[in-house]
């Protein structure tokens, strides 16, 4: 699905007319040749997501100037990850990449609470993340495509509790995409090739990053453990509707 390529910390994946979906900074629906994954540096801080972005393209040789400058006008994601723990999984018509990071993890269990509402006020991207970018070369409906970002995001977590208890970091994002000119797919579910396919890439994928990440140092159990990270909500008001 993508051929990529790795330059000066940022990942291009490419594949000429693809739609794709992004629930990054620059998220929605768009059309483009090519979407990028961008390693940031520690202590990193930026105001202008997109001029900073279309400077790193430009300085990894992904520029207006290159012979490619028609593929600079798609989604990117922004990671504190190494792009050299990037990772690739294919199967079918799908392929995903990830590159995972968990030093600020979100919990989701109320016994992880401390008593007090997350604190939300920070919204500064953190040096972990789990990026995960995922394609078919079949065509999606507007529905099915939102719907392949549900499950890969569905599959991160699932991976994610299993190998580290946490079901995602204060930063995750999802590309989903698919070709447009491909045979039509109504349906994303699991329950579909492209559904089914889709899991099983980005369950390999994030779990191969992670291995790679993580290859000389511990996973962080704790959100006290780790170097960031937020508490979940302790409790909540559920309402009962009487019929």
């Amino acid at each position: 699905m993508f051929e990529t390529a790795v330059r000066d910390g940022v990942t291009r994946l490419r594949r000429a007319g693809t739609r794709w979906l992004s629930t990054g900074f620059d998220g929605g629906e768009t059309v483009a040749n090519a979407a990028y994954n961008v390693t940031v540096p520690e202590e990193w801080e930026w105001t202008d997501l997109t001029a900073y972005v279309a400077e790193r393209r430009r300085d990894a040789g992904f520029g207006p100037e290159a012979s490619d400058a028609d593929d600079v006008s798609g989604p990117a994601l922004l990671t504190g990850v190494s792009q050299r723990h990037a990772r690739v999984a294919e199967h079918g018509s799908v392929s995903a990449v990830a590159t995972v990071g968990v030093s600020n993890p979100a919990p989701l269990d109320p016994s992880d609470a401390d008593g007090s509402d997350a604190d939300t006020s920070d919204e500064r991207p953190r040096p972990g993340t789990v990026n995960v970018f995922v394609g078919t070369e079949r065509s999606l409906g507007s529905g099915a495509l939102a719907n392949l970002v549900a499950v890969a995001a569905e599959a991160k977590a699932t991976v994610l509790l299993r190998e580290t208890e946490f079901p995602g970091t204060t930063s995750d994002a999802v590309v989903a995409a698919c070709d447009p000119d491909g045979d039509r797919a109504r349906f994303s579910g699991s329950a579909t090739a492209v559904g089914a396919s889709a899991r099983a890439c980005v369950r390999d994928a994030v779990r191969a990053s992670l291995a790679s990440r993580y290859s000389d140092e511990q996973v962080p159990d704790t959100v006290d453990g780790a170097r960031y990270g937020v508490a979940p909500v302790a409790e909540t008001d559920v309402e009962v509707f009487e019929p």
